[in-house]
């Protein structure tokens, strides 16, 4: 039987393909209704209280569909509703973020440098700040500001970024990106949730009673479901960000992560016209550009890493410090320093390789008891690392390094040469 370890890593893997799935499901559907809204056409037959239609050409069939803007006179027999692919995409995500985040606390959500948290209070801030958000995004929706979109979404952006700052000041960079995309994305699908899903099911009662439905519940959900057309780039974004250490490891990742907000808006802006007839607005791609451009030098200017001075000069976390007691951790520097070191260097000397892959140092001891996991899979369980086994790792130090790893998990299993 595979070991815990392996088997939560499946549990990882299981999870996250079924996240991205479900993700698909959601964002190809919101693409494909925010197009066909915006490329509605007024028709001389629309029956009463029909706002366009449009026929479209699919799989060699052809579809004739029309909009009303509160509803039809009377309630048709069969109605598709469209939420689970919202509701999937949140659940899964949840349960990513708590495989991932809450059960690897120590690896992937807590920085002692920045707060030196206990397990259960980066979980409660990770959990809370969650509800928190859209409790004050939806305050602010049924306000004022909610009659003035254009204020509203300006607002929305600064207290998207002032998250983004937040997150920073207590989790390591890799979860500030992901806590701020999870931010977003419970935002979006408690608007399906818990504004846009019930106010369609006012409209349907309101059909069945034989009353004339209010036009002001289909305002409110199209309100919230323009702030998840403009959101969603963003969010895709920062859920992948965890796998490119020039996004989350700058110092500077919050205002990479508004810049990346501002290319969701001018990216939707360019689709949105055009599906609205309003032509192609080709400036919006040189913005876009220029955003990028910005995104790049952030990253390249802030950096955030210790020096191999501060690697060696620092204190173990006890989850480190668990990895470096154990027996073979010198042998395991060893090998890795002379396998591994040359690339996973803060000034890497093999020739094409500028930074650290994947932001992952492996010159000290510190910064090896900091990676163990992450060793033990790409070089020790697999030959994953070094690529193409470049440097030479044999057998017996793929062994040697799943050893170290077990023992220090308290797993006393032998390990022979792969």
């Amino acid at each position: 039987m595979p070991d815990s370890t392996i088997i939560w890593e499946w549990l990882a893997f299981a999870v996250r393909w079924t996240h991205v799935v479900t993700a698909i499901a959601w964002i190809g559907s919101s693409f494909y209704f925010i197009a066909l809204d915006l490329s509605l056409r007024k028709a001389p037959d629309l029956p009463p209280g029909a706002h366009g239609e449009e026929w479209q050409v699919h799989g060699g069939g052809f579809y004739h569909i029309r909009k009303f803007l509160v509803a039809p006179e009377r309630m048709p027999e069969h109605l598709t509703w469209f939420k689970w692919e919202s509701y999937s995409t949140w659940l899964s995500g949840a349960a990513l973020l708590a495989v991932t985040y809450w059960a690897g606390a120590n690896l992937f959500l807590i920085d002692p440098q920045k707060a030196d948290l206990a397990i259960w209070q980066a979980v409660a801030i990770s959990g809370g700040s969650l509800a928190v958000g859209w409790l004050i995004y939806d305050r602010l929706c049924k306000s004022r500001m909610g009659d003035h979109p254009t204020a509203l979404m300006l607002l929305l952006f600064v207290a998207l970024v002032a998250m983004g700052w937040a997150y920073d000041q207590v989790f390591t960079g890799r979860a500030a990106l992901l806590h701020l995309g999870a931010f977003t994305a419970t935002i979006m699908t408690a608007n399906v949730f818990f504004i846009i899903m019930p106010n369609q099911r006012i409209v349907v009662a309101d059909l069945k009673a034989g009353r004339a439905p209010d036009p002001k519940y289909g305002k409110i959900a199209k309100l919230r479901s323009t702030h998840n057309n403009y959101l969603t780039l963003p969010v895709v974004f920062l859920m992948l960000s965890n796998h490119y250490p020039l996004a989350f490891a700058s110092e500077y990742n919050w205002l990479i992560a508004a810049l990346i907000f501002l290319m969701g808006v001018t990216i939707r802006h360019f689709f949105n016209s055009m599906h609205a007839g309003k032509g192609q607005l080709w400036w919006t791609w040189a913005v876009t550009a220029m955003l990028f451009v910005g995104v790049m030098w952030l990253s390249a200017l802030g950096l955030n890493r210790d020096s191999y001075e501060e690697s060696q000069a620092r204190s173990l976390t006890p989850v480190e410090q668990r990895f470096a007691d154990a027996e073979g951790f010198e042998a395991v520097t060893r090998t890795v320093a002379g396998r591994c070191a040359m690339c996973h260097a803060r000034e890497p000397n093999w020739d094409g390789i500028h930074h650290a892959p994947k932001g992952v140092l492996l010159e000290t001891p510190a910064d090896i008891a900091r990676s163990a996991r992450e060793i033990y899979f790409q070089a020790g369980l697999t030959n994953a690392m070094p690529p193409a086994n470049l440097s030479g790792m044999t057998g017996e130090e793929r062994a040697a390094i799943i050893r170290w790893f077990r023992q220090a998990e308290g797993r006393e299993v032998a390990a022979t040469a792969p």
